[in-house]
């Protein structure tokens, strides 16, 4: 290696593209912004969503639905999660320090998705019909 044949890495240095000095450059004359309008001059934006004075497309589409803000408050487990717990009396704590719900939730409800066996108690639950009545025959109860 000889130090007239030291370069950097490939890629390390790139040019800075000076516009508008000449037509030799490649970008001189409009200086790589086109012909006239909005976005040819100096200064000249629009805010996102802008079509130049035409209905914007968010506001020529129609509103639809609504999602409720209290829903990351409200949390589910079936009947397989709560049978997997080793867990008899069972509350919103318990639910939570075994990560079958959120940290936010505070209503709970058990739904009807597979079977249980074992009984449990809950306490401060919500539970379907039909999953109750599995929690009931399996030996457990709703306080």
């Amino acid at each position: 290696m000889e130090l007239n044949g030291i370069k950097p890495a490939g890629g390390a240095k790139h040019y800075k593209r000076r516009v508008g000095r000449g037509i030799g450059s490649g970008l001189g004359k409009t200086a790589g912004r086109g012909h006239k309008g909005q976005k040819s001059r100096a200064g000249g934006y629009h805010k996102v969503g802008f079509e130049g004075g035409q209905m914007p497309m968010q506001r020529r589409l129609p509103k639809r639905g609504f999602k409720s803000a209290l829903l990351k408050f409200n949390a589910e487990v079936t009947l397989t999660a709560l049978s997997a717990l080793d867990a008899t009396e069972v509350n919103l704590m318990v639910l939570k320090q075994a990560g079958l719900v959120g940290e936010l939730a505070k209503v709970v409800k058990i739904i009807k998705t597979g079977e249980i066996s074992k009984p449990v108690t809950l306490s401060g639950i919500g539970a379907t019909a039909a999953a109750k009545a599995a929690i009931e025959a399996a030996g457990g109860s709703l306080v």
